[in-house]
This record gives C-alpha cells, sequence and structure tokens, in this order.
C-alpha cells in the first residue's frame, strides 16, 4: 500500500466530507478511500459494512428516535445481574 498527500482542499469540499463522514460513521480518510474505489470501479475493501449497505437508510428520523428511547434501559449495567459471576473466575483457565 502506498499513501497520498491532498493539498488545497477548498472548505466546501472539506465541509461536505466531514458531513458526509459523520453520517456514515467513519473517517474522512476511510470515506475518501471508499469514494476513489467507487469512483475507479474497484471493490472496496477492509469495509464489513458493505455487507450491511442494503439495510442503510432505511429508518426515517422518528424511527431511530423511537428505537433509541426503547434501548435506554440497555444503557446502564445493573450490578445484581453480575452477582454470583465472580467466583466463577478461573474456572475456565
Amino acid at each position: 500500500m502506498s499513501s497520498i498527500t491532498i493539498h488545497d482542499i477548498e472548505n466546501a469540499l472539506n465541509e461536505k466530507l466531514t458531513i458526509e463522514a459523520r453520517q456514515r460513521q467513519i473517517s474522512k480518510n476511510a470515506l475518501i478511500k471508499q469514494l476513489l474505489a467507487e469512483k475507479m470501479g474497484l471493490p472496496v475493501r477492509g469495509s464489513y459494512a458493505d455487507d450491511y449497505r442494503e439495510f442503510v437508510g432505511l429508518w426515517s428520523a422518528e424511527e431511530r428516535v423511537a428505537f433509541e428511547k426503547s434501548q435506554v434501559e440497555n444503557d446502564s449495567v445493573d450490578d445484581s445481574d453480575w452477582e454470583g459471576l465472580s467466583n466463577l473466575r478461573g474456572r475456565h483457565r
């Protein structure tokens, strides 16, 4: 593999790249590699996200919010779920 540097990127292009990278939840570097590969007709390598591309964008903003609200309880750990497990440590060594 090799590396390249791109100089003097216009502010408007940089802003669009930043927004697109955030939407895809990837770095700008990864986004630019994906865009270049796609434009050149090459497979996008090293990204398992392609396996799920057909599902991207299926939820509306309202559906996403509803899902996130339904998962709030899963954001915290109930210590009582783990009680009694400390004595299991070392059994599988």
